[in-house]
């Protein structure tokens, strides 16, 4: 979802910027200080669930991060493409589910400003496996949820640790979306595979897919 579908600078702007200056305040510490600390804290959970927890972090730092993404929801938007590729795949009749380590709360956050779920046959949040993407785990779990064998999946996303879990699960085409963030120059591709700009990129590939499910991040 996000940095495949939506903006990733809503989530750089939340997580390293609006985040390190609510706690800042708190706690009486410079926003460049609280950013060190914050990111210390986050890279300590990093690729758990725990990562993309919100009620962890709500705990963890003494603020409502749901209430804080909420003053902050209209920065919330499609990536370029993101919108006419989704219509266009649901128009040639394939299954097109979003998979998402985000919390469901946050999730839902981001639904009601965008609209997701008109675009997708279904949300799917990692938080109900107990597991995040990165697990072989949750691969095995969504083809029991959902009845789609990996093997018949283009899926993109934008995190490397992601690609390489879906890869090793036996997804059949694994993209890389290079430019998660808008406003911030484009990832070098991973080693092994294919990047792109922009969903808009696959429409012609998705029309010859061999009847491919598509799982955007």
């Amino acid at each position: 979802m996000d940095g495949t579908v939506l903006d990733l600078h809503f989530d750089n702007l939340f997580w390293l910027e609006a985040l390190p200056r609510r706690w800042g305040e708190l706690h009486g510490v410079a926003e460049q200080d609280a950013l060190v600390e914050l990111k210390r804290r986050f890279d300590a959970r990093r690729g758990t669930l725990e990562w993309y927890c919100i009620d962890h972090w709500s705990e963890e730092l003494g603020v409502d991060i749901a209430a804080l993404k909420v003053e902050l929801r209209e920065q919330i938007r499609f990536l370029p493409g993101a919108v006419e590729f989704l219509d266009a795949v649901r128009a040639m009749g394939r299954r097109v589910l979003l998979t998402t380590n985000a919390h469901p709360i946050s999730l839902a956050i981001k639904n009601r400003q965008t609209g997701l779920e008109a675009h997708f046959d279904r949300l799917i949040s990692s938080h109900e496996f107990g597991v995040p993407k990165e697990s072989a785990r949750f691969w095995a779990d969504l083809e029991r949820s959902t009845g789609v064998a990996p093997f018949r999946v283009l899926f993109v996303d934008d995190s490397p640790a992601v690609l390489h879990a879906a890869h090793e699960a036996g997804v059949a085409q694994v993209l890389q979306l290079l430019r998660p963030d808008s406003t911030r120059p484009a990832h070098v591709p991973e080693t092994g595979f294919r990047g792109i700009d922009s969903l808009s990129q696959i429409i012609p590939r998705a029309a010859a897919a061999a009847r491919s499910p598509i799982s955007p991040r």
